[in-house]
């Protein structure tokens, strides 16, 4: 049984891979954490950390990965941490990360929020951000293409699975903090009772990198809160474990 998705290699420069794991297939996490946890063990009733340690050596291992991800302390914010930068011990506080460096693998961890993947044309830049709705409304992944300093004509994304826009009902200020930048993203708003909308993270994402001159994106198929069997959901199940999705160029 496969522990992850993978983006095509077809999209991806040479020496670049995108992945983001599923729930299933490696790990030793139990419920209701189970299998693949890699994060979630910093509240009280969360997963044991050294289980999460455990996975995370086992993931590293299974995809031969060139180095221990950069794992990050999220908030929901739009702060881009620059994983080249010496940094000290502590789990940087970030929503992204970037890199020009071979060897370097970005993480974001999430369970229904968006992950967005993103690289330049060559594969000599690559970033990762972690947009929930907060994040991606307040500009995360503006943010991390500004911190890339590649010209969006010159960059590529690729959505990994999150909340679909069949199953992720939100409030009305969620609508109207998009609306608020972008009159376009009502579109992505389908209405289902008295101050609740359907949202479209896909469509909105895609909004806000073709504004940035991103054109080819990949990827948002997927539906975290739809597909248990797959994927963990904090919307779905409130107690949960967090996939992740990373990139790296060897």
């Amino acid at each position: 049984m496969s522990f992850f998705l993978r983006a095509d290699a077809a999209i991806l420069p040479q020496g670049v891979q995108a992945v983001s794991t599923l729930r299933h297939g490696l790990g030793s996490s139990p419920a209701p954490f189970d299998e693949l946890n890699l994060g979630n063990y910093r509240a009280a009733d969360g997963d044991a950390h050294e289980h999460v340690l455990a996975n995370r050596a086992a993931l590293r291992a299974a995809l031969a990965l060139p180095s221990e991800p950069v794992w990050l302390q999220q908030v929901h914010g739009i702060d881009v941490c620059d994983a080249d930068a010496p940094r000290g011990s502590a789990t940087p506080e970030a929503d992204a990360v970037v890199t020009r460096r071979a060897g370097v693998v970005l993480a974001v961890l999430h369970a229904d929020c968006l992950p967005v993947l993103l690289w330049s044309n060559d594969g000599a830049v690559l970033g990762a951000a972690h947009a929930g709705w907060r994040g991606l409304a307040a500009g995360v992944i503006e943010t991390t293409a500004a911190a890339m300093r590649v010209a969006g004509t010159q960059l590529n994304a690729w959505l990994g699975p999150a909340a679909g826009p069949l199953a992720y009902e939100v409030g009305d200020e969620v609508r109207a903090a998009f609306v608020a930048h972008d009159q376009a993203a009502g579109a992505a708003f389908v209405p289902t009772r008295a101050g609740h909308w359907r949202v479209d993270l896909y469509a909105l994402a895609r909004q806000r990198l073709a504004a940035l001159g991103i054109s080819r994106i990949h990827g948002g198929e997927r539906c975290t809160i739809s597909e248990p069997q797959h994927f963990f959901s904090h919307r779905r199940d409130a107690r949960t474990g967090r996939m992740a999705s990373l990139i790296w160029r060897a």
